[in-house]
């Protein structure tokens, strides 16, 4: 008897955001809609993650349009679902319960139906109040146990011995430290959200880590362990993500992951087109429209071809293919029966060999033995090239991968996911670029990983070295973050403007409070394009080009791209060593630079939204 298979789509959030770096713009997203509504899948992915901040960021376009223009346009044939990062939101700070409820409430009467709700630490206690809210509201809360592994086992230096010990003792060991992340971990966290209220439990694999053995461990313990339907969310990028999902379907999952074929695979999740090519080997049933899903397929390809400047595979699509239609090769259509029987055998090398030669038929990419290596999500891999890019240093993106698991010790063994994977990703970076300047190690930090180093991000799996937070914040002691110290942001009157306000209705503020820095510059230009048609044309004289005078004095200069948000110092100050200068945005991380020394300031180069390269001149001071 074939039993049902439910189908969360992720193409137009994590699919492009996994390979496209969350460029695709409303436009592209409402030719897709009336195809989607004819698909009937059980729920879409349409926000959350990098949406809020990149559609602002790139794309000038605002998120709750993008909300309400799908919601309005999918008539509830399928149910809209978004991430929240609990207490963080889509934010990088810890927000009070009040803008927690304030958030929630304006999403879910902007549409949203299912909001997946993770703490990138797993710390439970994050994460209760955000299900409460969106069960309280009407909701669907779908709590998200985040998958990371214990760090690699690594060589012990032996102690100095003498000439006959080094001759007869024994040889340097391999230290084999407490393992961590065990099933046991992941089902209790599982067990502590569906206490909370949890009515969906998915269990979230954003580095594509959990290998085939794994997902039938974990998928069949969190079956017998809970009674709410468990979702699998998983990725190809270091080539274990269809083996898995094949595996997850064995072990009795509930809900899949999948993005349409042009957008799956590589560093996306698995396409629906293999997974419904399994499901109909294993008698399950997929509950969506496969022929609806082949027109969102062709229209994709036309889509991907306008993202092809983020595109992480250019020139690399898979081959045009049909499930309905086309018939496989002999050898090709072995390889699924050959998966199926290693799968239902336990032979997870069969198994794995078997979808590699598929997805090798397919031209779907290889394994990513770099990021496997690193052990990231491919999300945070596409960020990091698309913003090393854009700073000219894609130079150091090698050694900021090999980096990332040294980073990730030191912060406690933290998951990597938002907003923890861009917060130790960034932080490689840096290191890789200190360390290419000749600096010491953390000589460039960002507030966030300060934050997450000085406790204010909540529990990390792993006590992080008292040592080490002296040296990063300044304290060997753990400062939880007290929410009762927010504060929420100035909605400044633009008197320039007319007099209007930044923020002109509350979700235009909760933006504010969310994303304070890109939302600013959005709803400015927003403010100043509505200015500029409500006003006549007004010609401004032309104004002479001052030459700047030669630097002469000592300078700070930026030590990686970014943008100037705040300017806290203007010519003629004096400043003793360690007061701040300014604050500047680098791959979404502020960033403080402070005096080095007592002295007087010359000149400040720049100003707020200003974007500087790297070791660009700031600010002269007095010699």
């Amino acid at each position: 008897m074939s039993r049902n298979l439910k189908v969360r789509d992720l193409t137009l959030r994590d699919g492009q955001q996994s390979l496209f770096a969350t460029r695709m713009n409303q436009e592209n997203i409402d030719k897709l809609l009336p195809l989607y509504k004819d698909a009937g899948f059980y729920a879409m992915e349409v926000w959350g993650g990098a949406v809020p901040d990149s559609v602002m960021r790139y794309l000038g376009e605002d998120p709750w349009v993008r909300l309400k223009t799908i919601s309005d346009a999918m008539g509830g044939v399928s149910k809209l679902t978004a991430l929240s990062r609990g207490r963080n939101l889509f934010g990088y700070v810890p927000y009070p319960t009040s803008v927690l409820e304030g958030f929630y409430k304006e999403a879910i009467k902007n549409g949203l139906n299912i909001m997946r709700i993770f703490d990138a630490l797993n710390d439970l206690d994050n994460v209760k109040e955000s299900i409460k809210l969106i069960n309280d509201m009407g909701g669907i809360a779908d709590g998200a146990v985040c998958y990371t592994v214990d760090p690699k086992e690594e060589p012990v230096a032996a102690p100095k011995q003498g000439f006959f010990a080094k001759l007869f003792g024994k040889k340097a060991e391999v230290a084999a430290p407490e393992k961590i992340f065990t099933d046991e971990y992941f089902i209790e966290k599982a067990k502590g959200m569906e206490a909370y209220g949890a009515k969906i439990i998915t269990l979230k694999d954003m580095a594509g880590l959990v290998n085939p053995s794994r997902a039938a461990s974990l998928i069949s313990k969190m079956k017998a362990a809970l009674k709410v339907p468990v979702d699998f969310h998983t990725h190809c990028t270091p080539g274990y993500g269809l083996a898995s999902v094949v595996m997850a379907m064995i072990s009795g999952v509930d809900i899949i992951d999948t993005n349409i074929w042009y957008f799956g695979g590589g560093s996306a999740a698995p396409a629906i087109e293999l997974v419904y090519l399994f499901a109909r080997r294993l008698d399950i049933n997929v509950e969506v429209n496969m022929e609806a899903v082949g027109k969102i397929r062709r229209q994709l390809k036309e889509v991907r071809k306008s993202l092809a400047d983020f595109d992480l595979h250019k020139g690399n699509f898979p081959i045009d293919f049909d499930p309905l239609a086309d018939k496989l090769p002999a050898d090709v259509d072995a390889q699924f029966d050959r998966a199926v029987a290693a799968a239902k055998a336990g032979d997870e090398d069969t198994l794995l060999d078997a979808c590699h030669a598929i997805e090798k038929y397919f031209n779907f990419p290889k394994p990513n033995l770099l990021v496997k290596e690193a052990e990231v999500p491919g999300g945070m891999y596409s960020n990091m090239v698309a913003q090393l890019k854009a700073l000219n240093a894609e130079d150091v993106l090698d050694e900021a991968m090999h980096l990332i698991p040294k980073v990730r010790r030191d912060a406690g063994l933290v998951p990597l996911v938002t907003p923890t994977s861009q917060i130790v990703g960034s932080q490689a970076v840096s290191l890789a670029i200190d360390r290419k300047k000749g600096n010491p190690d953390y000589t460039t930090k960002s507030n966030q990983f300060i934050a997450l180093i000085k406790g204010e991000y909540g529990k990390t799996p792993v006590a992080i070295d008292p040592a080490f937070r002296e040296k990063i914040t300044g304290s060997p002691v753990e400062r939880p973050y007290d929410v009762a110290s927010y504060k929420a942001p100035e909605n400044p009157v633009l008197k320039e403007l007319g007099g209007c306000k930044l923020a002109e209705n509350e979700q235009e503020y909760l933006l504010l409070q969310l994303l304070p820095s890109v939302a600013n510059g959005f709803l400015k230009k927003r403010r100043e394009a509505e200015h500029k048609a409500a006003a006549p044309e007004v010609k401004e004289e032309a104004k002479a080009k001052v030459e700047e005078a030669p630097i002469t004095g000592p300078v700070e200069r930026a030590p990686m791209g970014g943008k100037v948000i705040e300017v806290k110092v203007k010519a003629g100050d004096k400043v003793k060593k360690g007061d701040l200068l300014l604050v500047y945005e680098a791959m979404k991380m502020e960033n403080e630079l402070t005096a080095e020394r007592d002295c007087v300031v010359k000149r400040v180069f720049v100003a707020v939204d200003d974007v500087v390269g790297t070791d660009a001149p700031l600010i002269e001071f007095e010699e």
